[in-house]
């Protein structure tokens, strides 16, 4: 994320630090491995209605290998079982966004930082 909250001039590692240890929740929390070695981690925490995804974080060398689309199938096959609403919110500009727009996620709201998403299940 480094690099898209420079590009907004949004970056300052104190914060950066802060905002994930307030909203770590280990119990919502995965690792993600690839090819046995640590490739980033993701959180879905439930949320009023539905579920959030965060913090899905992985290493640049793994970006771009189809790993985190294997993530976000596996959870959303999760959520769509038990027809669940995900929602999510991306920086503005970031290339994460396409990623989720494939896996169904549109448009929910936007500010001058964030895009916020929503997928509903199916």
């Amino acid at each position: 994320m480094r690099p898209d909250l420079e590009r907004l001039g949004r970056y300052d590692p104190h914060r950066v630090r802060e905002r994930l240890r307030a909203a770590y929740c280990p119990e919502h929390t995965s690792v993600i491995l690839y090819e046995g070695d640590f490739a980033g981690c993701v959180a879905l925490r439930p949320g009023d209605d539905g579920w959030w995804l965060e913090h899905f974080y992985l290493r640049p060398e793994v970006q771009g290998r189809g790993v985190g689309s294997a993530v976000l199938r596996t959870l959303l096959a999760r959520t769509d079982a038990a027809g669940d609403t995900v929602r999510l919110n991306v920086l503005q500009g970031s290339p994460a966004r396409r990623l989720y727009e494939r896996h169904g996620f549109v448009l929910e709201s936007a500010d001058p930082v964030d895009v916020f998403m929503v997928r509903r299940p199916g």
